[in-house]
């Protein structure tokens, strides 16, 4: 199918610091140890391969089948969280919100290059398994962020009471919603399929989590899509000595800063301006 290609930089859209990092400018160079072209990706490997625990593989893979209980799972994502647990296998994530019914596109962009991506790293490097990973942002706390979408022309929204990891609320209400779907969609077998894949995910599942695991599932599960929710016991066990790192040295707080001083330096702008512990309490209802 014929395409046109237009730069980033025309787009108008990115920022500076987007477009002279997708150009490669040396100013912003130390800040990265390799572009991600797909000849850079061997010596990644080979450093990953270094850096992580085969226990912690066997670990991943048990909470995702267990997540995934309840769940038609596809044979190559079946295949792919098995693979999960061989030392010849690497992850490309990706992470988002838990958008109401997908929210905007960039959710789904976000998944499909990541699964695009890993087509072409299995291909270039047939030595090696790929998996595609979408990393739910079960624990973050910005209900407003995600509790609506657009349907032609009109913003749907789930109003609720919310605190607390979005992850974990329940999806009471959402009934109001699925009646104002109803309305919206219409004749057609397209919308009918719409409206079965909001209602089996939103009014058969009760939390959020489960609800975006399912729908996601549906929506690109057979192309090996693995959906990982991390708030986890065992998950957070692995996760355990970083915690305690940036509990006690405060990592991420130099690191970032430092980060930032190169930034301006540059003349970008700060992205981010960290807190000296980067570490909240989780509980229900409270984060």
């Amino acid at each position: 199918m014929p395409t046109n290609k237009i730069p980033f930089r025309q787009t108008n859209y990115f920022t500076d610091l987007i477009c002279d990092y997708i150009d490669q400018k040396k100013e912003l160079k130390v800040l990265y140890n390799r572009f991600p072209t797909l000849e850079n990706f061997e010596d990644q490997l080979k450093e990953k391969a270094k850096n992580f625990d085969d226990i912690n593989r066997i670990v991943l893979a048990n909470v995702l089948k267990e997540q995934y209980t309840e769940l038609d799972i596809s044979a190559l994502t079946k295949k792919n969280i098995e693979a999960l647990k061989k030392p010849n296998t690497y992850t490309i994530t990706t992470g988002h919100q838990l958008n109401l019914f997908t929210g905007p596109l960039y959710f789904l962009y976000k998944i499909i290059t990541t699964i695009n991506l890993t087509a072409s790293l299995n291909k270039k490097y047939p030595d090696y398994n790929f998996v595609p990973i979408y990393w739910m942002a079960t624990e973050d706390h910005d209900f407003d962020e995600i509790n609506y979408f657009n349907l032609n022309g009109k913003k749907l929204q789930w109003n609720k009471e919310a605190s607390g990891a979005v992850g974990r609320l329940d999806t009471i209400g959402l009934n109001q919603v699925f009646k104002v779907i109803q309305n919206e969609l219409g004749p057609g077998d397209n919308a009918k399929n719409l409206e079965q894949w909001f209602k089996d995910a939103y009014l058969q599942h009760n939390n959020l989590a489960d609800a975006t695991r399912f729908l996601a599932n549906q929506l690109l599960g057979t192309l090996g899509l693995v959906i990982l929710d991390a708030d986890h016991p065992k998950l957070k066990e692995c996760f355990g000595p970083h915690i305690k790192t940036e509990l006690l040295q405060q990592t991420s707080f130099a690191k970032v800063n430092e980060t930032n001083e190169t930034l301006e330096s540059a003349g970008y702008n700060v992205q981010v301006n960290p807190r000296e512990i980067n570490l909240f309490y989780l509980k229900d209802n409270l984060r």
